[in-house]
Parts: C-alpha cells; sequence; structure tokens
C-alpha cells in the first residue's frame, strides 16, 4: 500500500497540471438559474447531507461525524453559515467548485469521503439550489475536528493524481433509449443519493470500481455495541443475489418506509431511510426503483462450495435457533422472521452485515419506527464463532441461496 502511495505520488507530479481551476469553468451568476430554498431543502434531505454533517447529540450540519476507512480516521466538516468554522464565506462559485471537483476555495483538496464524485453529477441549477437552503442554516461556531489518516494518505496534493485517475466532473447526460422516470433514478441513484458509495467495492486506493457498480460494498461502521465493524452494501442490481425477487413497488416501499415484503431496514441504513430516503416524493422514489430494476444484472466473482460437514453442522443450528421464526424453507413469515430465501443480505459478497445481524440482532432504528415481527436476539454470546460460521455458510447456501461459505476466523473479526 505505502509503495502504490508513492507512485501515486509520483504521478501526482506529472498530472498535477490535469485539474487546475479551469477543468470546470466557473457557474453563472446565481440569478440566472431557477432555484430555491425549497428544492435546495429537498435536495439535502434526499442526499442524507445531516447524516454525515450532524454528528449524535450535535448542532444540525456543524459537523464532527466520525468516519473510520482502511486509510485512517476523517471527521465530516462544519457546512452551517458560521463564517469563522463554517462555509458562511463561501459563494456560490466557491460552493459549485467543492461540489463538482471537491476543491475548497483556497485550493485545497478535499477527501473523496466527501461524496463529490457523485455531487459532480448533478445540474448546475440543483447545485444553486443547495447553496441556496445551506445559505438558510443557522450558524454554529464548532471548529473541525482533525483527521488522523496514516502516512502518506495524509497529504492532500496526492488527490490530484486521484483525481485524474478516478473523478469524472461530467454532469449526468441522460440516455435517450430509456424512459424520463429511468433516466430520473439514474440521476438520483448516481448522483444525490451517492448509493455506490455504499453498494459498488473499491479498489485499493479508495475508489469505486465502476465495472461492478451497485454489486456490493465493503465500509466500516458502527454495530450495535458501538464499536466499529466492517458492514456490506448488498447486491442492488436485479440479479438473484440481489433485488431480483423485489418489484419496483417493493423498493419503493423499503426506501419510503424502511420496510417491503423482503427486509427490515437495520444498521446503517437506519439514517439513510429515517433521514433521507423516507423523504422521497412518490415519483422519486418510483423512479430510483425503475432504475434500479433496469440495470444490468451481475454479481462479483465465483461462488466456492461448502464443505458437506459445515452444511450439516449448520443445519443443526439453524434447526435449533432460527428454523422457529424464519421457517424451515427459510421463507420467513410475515410476523416471524423476514424470509432468507433469496436474501440480497445473506447472499452478500461479504458476508458481514449478515454475521452482525446474527452477533448482535438487527439494530432497528429508534422509535416512532415500529417492526411488527417478532424480535431476533443476539447470538453473540450463545454460539461459538465455529457455530456462527456453519449456520452462516449453510443458510448462504441453502432455499436457492448460491454465496459463498463463512469462517470462524471472519465470525472473530466481526465480534
Amino acid at each position: 500500500m505505502l509503495f502504490a502511495a508513492i507512485v501515486i505520488l509520483c504521478g501526482a507530479v506529472l498530472s498535477g497540471f490535469v485539474l487546475q481551476r479551469d477543468d470546470v469553468a466557473d457557474p453563472a451568476p446565481l440569478a440566472q438559474y431557477a432555484a430555491s430554498v425549497e428544492q435546495g431543502r429537498y435536495l439535502a434531505l434526499i442526499g442524507n447531507c445531516a447524516s454525515c454533517h450532524t454528528a449524535p447529540g450535535g448542532k444540525p450540519y456543524a459537523g464532527g461525524v466520525e468516519f473510520q476507512t482502511p486509510f485512517g480516521t476523517l471527521y465530516s466538516t462544519n457546512i452551517t453559515t458560521d463564517v469563522e468554522t463554517g462555509i458562511g464565506s463561501w459563494s456560490f462559485t466557491d460552493f459549485y467548485h467543492a461540489m463538482k471537483r471537491g476543491i475548497r476555495p483556497d485550493g485545497v483538496h478535499l477527501y473523496p469521503a466527501f461524496p463529490y464524485s457523485a455531487y459532480a453529477r448533478l445540474t448546475d441549477a440543483d447545485i444553486a439550489s443547495l447553496y441556496l437552503y445551506i445559505n438558510t442554516v443557522a450558524p454554529q461556531n464548532v471548529q473541525a475536528r482533525p483527521n488522523a489518516l496514516h502516512f502518506p494518505y495524509s497529504i492532500r496534493p496526492l488527490l490530484y493524481a486521484w483525481k485524474a485517475l478516478f473523478h469524472d466532473t461530467a454532469v449526468y447526460e441522460p440516455d435517450a433509449t430509456r424512459s424520463a422516470s429511468w433516466n430520473r433514478g439514474a440521476y438520483l441513484t448516481q448522483g444525490l443519493g451517492h448509493c455506490g458509495a455504499c453498494h459498488t467495492p473499491r479498489n485499493f486506493l479508495g475508489a469505486e470500481i465502476q465495472d461492478l457498480a451497485l454489486t456490493g460494498g465493503v465500509y466500516l461502521d458502527r454495530v450495535k455495541t458501538g464499536k466499529f465493524r466492517a458492514w456490506s452494501g448488498v447486491n442492488l442490481t436485479p440479479h438473484h443475489t440481489g433485488l431480483a425477487q423485489w418489484t419496483e413497488d417493493d423498493i419503493a416501499a423499503y426506501l419510503q418506509s424502511g420496510q417491503s415484503r423482503h427486509a427490515v431496514v437495520h444498521g446503517p441504513m437506519n439514517e439513510v431511510v429515517m433521514n433521507s430516503t423516507r423523504h422521497l416524493s412518490d415519483v422519486d422514489a418510483g423512479a430510483m426503483a425503475a432504475y434500479l430494476k433496469g440495470i444490468p444484472s451481475q454479481q462479483q466473482g465465483n461462488v466456492a462450495a461448502a464443505d458437506p460437514s459445515t452444511l450439516d453442522a449448520g443445519e443443526i443450528v439453524y434447526t435449533v435457533h432460527c428454523g422457529s421464526c424464519h421457517l424451515p424453507t427459510g421463507l420467513g413469515d410475515e410476523v416471524l422472521g423476514v424470509a432468507l430465501a433469496g436474501s440480497a443480505i445473506v447472499q452478500a459478497a461479504n458476508p458481514s452485515s449478515l454475521l452482525n445481524v446474527i452477533l448482535y440482532g438487527p439494530h432497528l432504528p429508534a422509535p416512532p419506527f415500529v417492526v411488527n415481527r417478532t424480535q431476533m436476539k443476539m447470538f453473540g454470546k450463545r454460539l461459538s464463532d465455529e457455530d456462527i460460521a456453519s449456520v452462516a455458510t449453510y443458510v448462504r447456501a441453502s432455499f436457492g441461496n448460491t454465496a459463498g461459505p463463512v469462517t470462524p476466523e471472519q465470525v472473530y473479526a466481526q465480534r
């Protein structure tokens, strides 16, 4: 990793002139756009700005949210209108270049934990609306917490090369062969929703692998105990390991309510749904659903076969601890456990989210969110690593599911 970063640093010397100020033209004057505060408020909601810029117990948009990454720890910044510690002194042009290019007014690169690679897809009018809304946010004098990135990732000029390799500043271009609804869904999913940030795998430099877009990603977030552990974003393509069994209505219902016939929101998706997608209009929720059902079906890599003895052991654990709620068929029940057959969480390329649910139980949203199902227990203290590995392997290879085996070492890493 260090050697690769040094190579990238050398590349920065060669490509540093690629992304100068004229890479993206300055926007037109703000008054020329059909923009509004109300539209900006809606866009900020469905873009989930609050979740990333509002720390638990903190002031709205004052930053301080902790992000654990393979490159070290980052903290979100204050985007209130405070002039000293926020962005109150930013012009529309400053804001525009931050959204499109990931550049602060002083020319310093922003880390792509701020998903400008997705926000660059937005129209200038939508960026203008967001700017108008952010300028209504009450100022909060909260100083940004210093990042704690490992060397050499703490060297911001490296991002010259990273952007030259991976950042496309172009606005979303509609596909003329698709419907207006599909294109709206693509615009929202790829842009404001930045769904690929969690649902697309990344390369060793942290860039999304576009050839495997939305087939599932891995990221660090908190489990129910408050510890940071790996989570796996599920396959959102219409593959049988993803959303094949979901209708467009199922997807829209999940986005707007956190529940569908196939799943109940939990874990890191709580904030996504409760702070963001539940505010989607019916038209926009339907558009995102149409887009996800209309993209190519694919999965990541080949699936290894499970050892028969592991499957036998897993079946015993399942029968004793899981079958009464999820049923011997894995089809679940409306008032008991959700279906495991065809589950995107169960069949994710990386089993970390499944293991988190088994170990800690589903971390559901706080009231008034209500789930009319039997509450799953935490099995982390009841079952050994070997037992959890075997039952996870069993459900991933049964009921028509086709995912790979799980090892005790993977379970241990999630504890």
